[in-house]
């Protein structure tokens, strides 16, 4: 078989690496196992993180309607209720802006929450 040296192809996937290795500390910017053995960290992390960053929204959507339901007398769970029986279709991140920056809209959902359980 003939002898393949890969030249051109193997210096730009190592240059790829070393590339997105910018940055890093000590050898893991400068030598390439190091560098492809911290790039390949990196992006495992950043593809696990892509999804908890979504979960930890979520959670924090819900403390700040949760705080705002119990400033309207209400508990989340019975705000939720109440939402979804009086036919507010409004999802968890725009009621959780609205209970930051306009709390008299969101006084005025609770209003509606509260007279829907009753």
């Amino acid at each position: 078989m003939p002898r393949v040296k890969r030249g051109t192809k193997r210096l730009a996937r190592r240059k790829k690496i070393l590339k997105r290795a910018k940055g890093y500390f000590l050898t893991k910017s400068k030598l390439h196992r190091s560098a492809k053995e911290a790039v390949d960290r990196a992006l495992r992390f950043a593809t696990r993180d892509r999804r908890a960053k979504k979960r930890q929204f979520r959670r924090l959507w819900i403390q700040r309607l949760g705080a705002a339901a119990r400033l309207n007398g209400l508990s989340y769970s019975q705000f939720m209720n109440g939402l979804k029986k009086a036919g507010i279709g409004v999802d968890r991140k725009v009621l959780a802006d609205m209970a930051v920056r306009d709390a008299a809209g969101f006084a005025a959902l609770a209003a509606q929450a509260k007279t829907a359980l009753a």
